[in-house]
């Protein structure tokens, strides 16, 4: 396990990031609740809810899109700095119905061809098919890159590679000696499934029960920190 920085030629980028290993394979993970899978050079996230505020504003609720074009730009930061091969949406990339948000989102996506985008579709991916039709993006239901499993929703019981999940937006409480606390997101590895947190700014989180055995990484103050 080890913390570093990454340099990019368009960006300095300081991230207080974690490297955990599994199955003989290296994940980084960010505070901007990001994964890059070192071996296979790929960027995974979950949870973006993109369109979310103008979801709410039809029924409204004041929301401004500028907290997506936040998440935009961190994406864009995040593939600056790693330069990956391929990035994976883990479900609930678009909020709901169509808007002006995705159509931002998806000029944006044209623009980083050759870039591979794959989106493993979520219960809130629910536009017509022709909006998903970009060259640089892939819509699939699951997806198999050994030894991982990845998903939308938790699949615990399923046999062979271990399952890689978002949905859940998992969360713990970290208490002060003053009695003070706080919900942040986490990342969770378990014995036979991983829970991304949620990566959109407009999120909520859920709390999650620990085991001994479980493997849990804490967001706080744009660090990622170790918790059992």
């Amino acid at each position: 396990m080890s913390k570093f920085s990454v340099h990019s030629t368009r960006f300095y980028v300081l991230l207080l990031m974690i490297e955990h290993n599994i199955l003989g394979q290296t994940f980084i993970l960010c505070p901007e609740k990001v994964i890059f899978w070192k071996e296979k050079q790929m960027l995974i996230l979950a949870d973006v809810h993109l369109g979310k505020a103008g979801h709410f504003r039809k029924s409204g609720i004041p929301v401004s899109d500028l907290i997506h074009s936040k998440d935009i730009l961190i994406i864009e930061k995040l593939i600056n700095a790693f330069k990956p091969e391929a990035v994976i949406f883990l479900g609930d990339l678009f909020h709901s119905d169509h808007n002006q948000g995705w159509e931002i989102f998806r000029r944006w996506m044209k623009t980083k061809a050759p870039l591979q985008f794959i989106l493993v579709r979520g219960n809130h991916d629910v536009l017509m098919e022709n909006d998903y039709r970009i060259t640089n993006l892939e819509l699939v239901d699951f997806l198999d890159i050994a030894p991982f499993h990845f998903t939308h929703h938790p699949q615990e019981e399923h046999e062979g590679d271990y399952n890689i999940a978002g949905h859940i937006h998992p969360a713990v409480r970290l208490r002060g000696k003053a009695r003070q606390s706080l919900r942040v997101p986490v990342f969770y590895f378990g014995k036979n499934q991983a829970l991304l947190p949620a990566f959109g700014q407009f999120t909520g989180t859920a709390k999650i029960s620990i085991r001994k055995s479980d493997n849990i990484y804490a967001i706080a103050q744009n660090e990622v920190i170790k918790m059992t």
